[in-house]
């Protein structure tokens, strides 16, 4: 069985009373990567026997944002391409120019004469991780393993960047190696001094 993405259903089986919620995430593992990440999928008002599916598309996009705030329409990517950002006749673009010098890397260089850019990554249309300040001559480097990282949060929105403290307590990682589909169980919570931590757990995986 082949896919282009991965089907997942968060459920939630948990005695939470306090209508959390579920924050996924994945982090940027370039060596060179000092950004902070970005809340991918956040999941709100999910009622204790209801769930909520998502999609994991296998491919990326990639964009970029000038100093100036614009945006470039995000363009499909695959790991070990190379794409510049450039200035032709009508204006900044951001082109594919070969290959990324890893073949597990997707990378956004820098090609104007004057002017930082923010080079953006997105995973089934919302924005998965960024890096600003990429001066002229410089490059992002992204590098993304098939795991997510998932957890309980309060007052976090999509496309937020994460701060040290969220990261820390967000600390349950589920790897989709090989998964076509599957379901996200969450449990735990509870009032008072009977409360458990919450936890994830795979089942009904379904292989590609």
């Amino acid at each position: 069985m082949t896919t282009d993405s991965i089907a997942l259903r968060l459920i939630n089986q948990s005695d939470d009373c306090n209508n959390s919620s579920v924050l996924v995430f994945q982090k940027n593992l370039s060596t060179n990567f000092a950004e902070i990440a970005v809340a991918w999928q956040v999941i709100e008002n999910l009622g204790t026997g209801w769930n909520h599916p998502f999609r994991y598309d296998l491919d990326l996009q990639v964009s970029a944002a000038d100093s100036w705030g614009n945006y470039v329409p995000a363009k499909d990517s695959a790991d070990g391409q190379l794409w510049t950002v450039v200035r032709d006749c009508n204006g900044d673009q951001i082109q594919r120019r070969g290959s990324a010098n890893s073949p597990s890397e997707i990378q956004v260089a820098n090609g104007l004469e004057r002017g930082a850019i923010t080079a953006c990554i997105y995973r089934s249309g919302k924005l998965l991780a960024t890096k600003s300040g990429v001066a002229p001559g410089q490059k992002a480097v992204f590098l993304f393993k098939p795991t997510i990282w998932i957890g309980v949060v309060s007052q976090v929105e999509e496309g937020q960047m994460l701060d040290s403290a969220i990261l820390s307590s967000v600390n349950t990682p589920l790897d989709l190696t090989g998964i076509a589909s599957a379901d996200i169980v969450m449990s735990g919570g509870g009032p008072g001094r009977n409360s458990r931590p919450f936890s994830f757990e795979l089942q009904n995986v379904q292989l590609m």
